[in-house]
Order: structure tokens, then C-alpha cells, then sequence
């Protein structure tokens, strides 16, 4: 049998041992349970980043639907504008100064006034360098080269957006030579 006092320190050690481990558990729940929590913070606010940015994508799609919604109407009413434009621009002298004339041309003007409070504007072509997200180019003559020297229809924007290309003639690069007029180099008498 063992003395009490050699019992008593040996409970007491292996009571200290068991609270030296416990503690040492405790401590490394303590630091799984830290690492668990950081993680889920860090997701958390990943996952609150994301919907932010999400809602910030879905209104400024809100934005754009309202802004661009009639892109598709416009588009389809542009060709009678030209239609109209057209007729105008070949009306011959004799009517041109008639009352009715003048009434066709002020509905043509109430025409692009309208479109334009909307955010439809023309494009502008003629006389500027060629740039393809405007332009589209049919075909080249001469002229200076890179630069539009004649529209056969406009293009339109929509706000900033282009909802139909300018269809341009570009300058090919080879200058127009004026004709000048023949002289006769015979000797006058």
C-alpha cells in the first residue's frame, strides 16, 4: 500500500496532468472554432460583395431597358423618314414653293424633332474620317483616302448607342484630276 501523502500527489499530478490536457483540448477547439468563424466571415462577405454587385448589374440593366426599349420601334420607323427625306429632296421647282410642300416639310421637321427628344440622333458622316463603329462602307472612289465623301444613308444613334450605321462612300486615295479645258498649240498667224 501506498502512503496517503504519495497517493495524494499522485491523485493531485495525474488531476493537474487531466487539466493540463483539457486545457490544451479546449485551447485547440478554441482555435479550430476561430479558423471556422474567420472562414465563415469571409464568405459571408464574399457572398454579400456578390449580391451587391449583382443588384448594382440588375439596376443598371433596369436603366438600360428603359433607355434602349424603343430601339427596336425606331429602327423600323427610320426608312420612312428617308422615304420622306427622299421625296423631299426631289420635288421638282415648279411645286416647290406651294403650300403643301412647306406643310410636308414642316411634318418632316416635327418628325426628327420628336425622335430627337427621344435620344435619336444622326450620325455624322460626310467629310469625317471613316470609323467603322459608325460607318458602313459600300464602296470607295476617289477621293482622300480614309475619308467619307458621300452618304447614301444615315446612320442613327439611339442616346450613345449606334442603332444603325451611316452607309458611307469612302475615298480610295486617288485624287479627281480636274479636266482642264484643251488648248490649240498652233501658231497664230
Amino acid at each position: 500500500m501506498m502512503p496517503k501523502d504519495s497517493e495524494e500527489q499522485l491523485n493531485n499530478e495525474s488531476g493537474a496532468e487531466a487539466v493540463r490536457e483539457a486545457s490544451a483540448d479546449a485551447e485547440k477547439e478554441l482555435e479550430e472554432a476561430k479558423k471556422k468563424a474567420e472562414e465563415y466571415l469571409a464568405s459571408w462577405q464574399r457572398t454579400q460583395a456578390d449580391f451587391m454587385n449583382y443588384k448594382r448589374r440588375t439596376e443598371q440593366e433596369k436603366q438600360d431597358l428603359g433607355k434602349y426599349a424603343n430601339a427596336t420601334l425606331f429602327c423600323d420607323i427610320l426608312p420612312v423618314l428617308d422615304d420622306l427625306e427622299r421625296a423631299l429632296d426631289h420635288i421638282p421647282e415648279k411645286y416647290a414653293r406651294h403650300d403643301w410642300v412647306e406643310g410636308v416639310r414642316l411634318v418632316e421637321r416635327k418628325f426628327k424633332n420628336v425622335l430627337e427628344k427621344q435620344g435619336v440622333k444622326p450620325v455624322c458622316a460626310l467629310g469625317m474620317s471613316f470609323d467603322p463603329n459608325l460607318h458602313e462602307a459600300i464602296r470607295q472612289e476617289k477621293g482622300e483616302e480614309g475619308t467619307v465623301i458621300g452618304e447614301v444613308q444615315k446612320g442613327y444613334t439611339l442616346h450613345d448607342r449606334l442603332i444603325r450605321p451611316s452607309r458611307v462612300i469612302v475615298g480610295s486615295g486617288e485624287e479627281e484630276k480636274a479636266e482642264e479645258p484643251e488648248v490649240d498649240e498652233t501658231p497664230e498667224e
